[in-house]
Parts: structure tokens; C-alpha cells; sequence
């Protein structure tokens, strides 16, 4: 397994040790990216194991009357669709700004292209910053044309690191074309924080900040090649993807670029996701005013 696909079949285990999937979904989930069963117990079994020596797992709180920070103001995002890499073509969820101060790319978690998602870019669209969200699952027909987010994951474990990548980095240059002239931004959540950091560690040109929520650093990612200032975002209680948190700093700091860490105090994975069982309103509403602050001071 690649490391990614050690991530997100650690993404099933955890949920299991949480309580929020049962063994026979989980196995079955487990089953789907192709983990033979004793393999999926064992992985099972660890992470309960490591989630038991851990501190207790945060519970979701309620959305504050307004909704989920930024949606008050969100604009509506459309379907669209650009060419990709090797004559493939990509969907995307677009939001456009009225005035754009900056353009964001916006990466998915390992469900694909949800709602959740098209919000997010509704939300920075929303506050002067045009956002493209890419489905990574274009080339497989997109997200919508899976039955259920499981069998989404399932497909995404089975792609190379490598096109998510290239895809990306389409992403990245149809979003320059879409906000000519202006300064662009990479926002990525669980699955899409790990390649927020890859999109860095390729050096890829034109992003001058992120913000990666809760996404594993790559193991030996080198930083070097990149000018973006990077806010990293944690959930204190998030003690899988925290224990990368010190490399992603080093990193940071080996390569003399501007930084910040910001952790959610008592917020666990995946806090910021507002249709998700660990949202944190606090956490998340914290986190939305550091992006939007480091925004406003590095995309413009």
C-alpha cells in the first residue's frame, strides 16, 4: 500500500475505533479497497488499540443558528468541466467571486466531490475569493456516479499518488486562467490536506499560500521547492494526523517559508466538516477566521 492508502484505510479503522462504523462495516469497507480480512482485522485491532491509549475522541457540536462559519454569505457553485492532463477531462465545482481578491483551490476529502465541498467553495467565493473545487474521480465517470461514499473511497484508493498530482496541478492552472492576475490559494481536508502537502513538496508554481486541514505530511517531504505560506490546521485530539504535525513544521521551517500552526482545542478529525460526526462549531468557526486572516494577508 502506498502511504496514502495506508491513510485512508486508517481513515476506516479510526472511524471504527470511534464508534462510528460497526466491525462488519468496517471489514466490509476495508473489503472494498482490497484488504484481505485478516489484514482488515489487524488494522482493525490496532487502531482500537492506539485509540484506547489516546485521549477520548471529541463529539460533535452543534451548529451555531447562523450555520457553519462562511455559509451565511456563500454564493452557489456550478458544475464545469476543463481539460486535464493526457487529453482527460476534469469535473470541477467553480464558485466565482464578484470581485475576486484571489483565487483557492479546494481538494476533497476521500469521499470525493460532495456537498460539503461545493459549500467550501461557495463559502471562499463568498468572501472575494473564487474557488475550484476538482473531482478526482473524473476520469471514473465523477463522484456522482457512485452508489455510495464507501465505493468513492474504494475507487480513490486505487489511483495513483501521481495523478492526483497532475490533476491538481491542472486544477491549479485552470484557476489561474479563470482569475488572471491574481494570487491563488490550496485548501484541502483530510484526504485533500495529504495532497495539499504533495502539491507543495512538487513545487508546484503559482500558489502563494494553504491551508491543509488535518492532512498527514508525506514522509520525508521536502518543502523546498515552494513560496506558499502555509497555515497547517490540527484538531488537538487528532492524534493519527498530529503525529506528522512536527516533520510538516520542520519542513516548513527548513525551507524558510512563512508559517503557522493553528490547533482546534478539543476537536478531533475532520472537526470542520459541518455534515460530519466529529463537526466542531468552535473549532471550526476558529479555524475559518485563521484562513480567512491568512488569506487576506497572503492571496490579497
Amino acid at each position: 500500500m502506498t502511504p496514502l492508502q495506508q491513510y485512508m484505510a486508517e481513515e476506516i479503522a479510526t472511524d471504527h475505533a470511534d464508534g462510528i462504523l460497526d466491525r462488519r462495516e468496517a471489514l466490509r469497507r476495508l473489503g472494498m479497497m482490497g484488504l484481505g480480512a485478516a489484514a482488515a482485522s489487524a488494522l482493525l485491532a490496532a487502531c482500537s488499540t492506539n485509540q484506547s491509549d489516546s485521549q477520548a475522541h471529541s463529539t460533535s457540536s452543534a451548529a451555531p443558528a447562523s450555520g457553519p462559519p462562511g455559509a451565511a454569505g456563500a454564493l452557489e457553485s456550478s458544475a464545469v468541466t476543463f481539460a486535464g492532463p493526457q487529453g482527460r477531462t476534469l469535473q470541477a465545482a467553480w464558485a466565482q467571486a464578484k470581485n475576486p481578491r484571489g483565487g483557492v483551490l479546494v481538494i476533497h476529502e476521500n469521499t470525493g466531490l460532495t456537498d460539503f465541498i461545493r459549500s467550501v467553495t461557495g463559502r471562499f467565493a463568498g468572501i472575494g475569493y473564487s474557488a475550484l473545487a476538482v473531482d478526482l474521480l473524473s476520469e471514473e465517470g465523477g463522484t456522482a456516479t457512485f452508489s455510495e461514499p464507501a465505493a468513492a473511497t474504494a475507487a480513490l484508493s486505487k489511483i495513483p499518488q501521481d495523478r492526483f498530482v497532475a490533476d491538481l496541478q491542472a486544477g491549479v492552472q485552470e484557476l489561474a486562467r479563470r482569475v488572471p492576475d491574481k494570487k491563488l490559494g490550496v485548501t484541502g481536508f483530510c484526504f485533500g490536506g495529504g495532497l495539499t502537502w504533495m502539491l507543495l513538496t512538487a513545487g508546484t508554481p503559482n500558489i502563494a499560500a494553504a491551508t491543509p486541514f488535518y492532512g498527514p505530511f508525506p514522509t520525508g517531504g521536502d518543502l523546498s521547492r515552494s513560496k506558499a505560506a502555509v497555515l497547517a490546521i490540527y484538531g488537538s485530539l487528532d492524534a493519527r494526523v498530529g503525529a506528522t504535525r512536527p516533520a510538516a513544521e520542520a519542513a516548513l521551517q527548513q525551507a524558510g517559508l512563512p508559517h503557522e500552526t493553528f490547533i482546534a482545542q478539543g476537536a478531533d478529525h475532520a472537526f470542520f466538516n459541518d455534515t460530519g460526526p466529529r463537526y466542531n462549531a468552535a473549532g471550526a468557526a476558529q479555524a475559518w477566521r485563521r484562513v480567512t486572516d491568512w488569506y487576506g494577508r497572503y492571496l490579497g
